[in-house]
């Protein structure tokens, strides 16, 4: 039978506090409206924990273990999650704008609601990795696999995809907006549900096969100077 989980609510526990708790093991940690801000947890045993409602701008997880943890409605702009494990993590309307996920373990981690704007993903590892509802303008993706996903509601406007696998994607309601996009595949995918201003003719072999509307397609068309009758 699972342990009941050990609750710490509307407290700022220290890198100390939380070394005492762990020490005690066995139960599972769940913090709610906890102020983490700035907080040095790096390297930390934190598998299985529940944060609700914290906030934790700026603190350091680097290489914290953080496997099967849920995030919910957290704050967490400018959060170091540098080489952290984060496998089967859940993440739910929460906000890492301008974060840092590089060289982190993100296999079946997912984001749902999130604000990603600005969060560096660069060499994470992230098979079965998935985003949903959530906000990644000008986020850092390079090399990323989306192949064969149904991407929902994802606004990837100004991101870095460079190197990224789209192939038989099918975008619903999602933007690539101006993004970057070198060495990136699209081929195969169904387009008609994203906006794809600023995609360059120059692009074309990395759409081979992908589906647009008529109204992309006009759209395109007008933006080089084509007249459309």
């Amino acid at each position: 039978m699972q342990q009941a989980a050990f609750t710490v609510t509307g407290a700022t526990p220290s890198r100390a506090d939380l070394v005492a708790l762990l020490k005690d093991g066995g139960a599972p940690l769940r913090f709610e409206n906890c102020d983490f801000d700035g907080a040095d947890l790096a390297r930390l045993a934190l598998s299985d924990a529940y944060f609700s409602n914290c906030s934790l701008a700026g603190a350091s997880l680097y290489a914290a273990s953080l496997a099967r943890t849920t995030w919910h409605r957290c704050r967490a702009g400018q959060a170091d999650l540098q080489a952290a494990d984060l496998v089967d993590a859940r993440f739910e309307a929460c906000d890492f704008n301008n974060s840092s996920f590089r060289r982190a373990r993100l296999a079946s981690a997912h984001f749902t609601e999130c604000k990603l704007t600005g969060a560096s993903f660069e060499e994470a590892s992230h098979l079965g990795l998935t985003f949903e509802q959530s906000r990644m303008v000008g986020a850092d993706l390079r090399r990323l696999s989306f192949k064969k996903a149904r991407l929902v509601a994802l606004d990837f406007q100004d991101a870095d995809l460079s190197g990224c696998d789209f192939r038989q994607a099918v975008f619903e309601d999602c933007s690539i907006r101006h993004a970057q996009m070198k060495d990136a595949h699209f081929e195969g995918a169904d387009l008609r549900g994203a906006d794809i201003t600023g995609v360059k003719l120059s692009h074309a072999a990395m759409f081979k096969g992908a589906l647009i509307s008529n109204r992309q397609a006009a759209a395109l068309m007008l933006e080089y100077g084509f007249v459309v009758a």
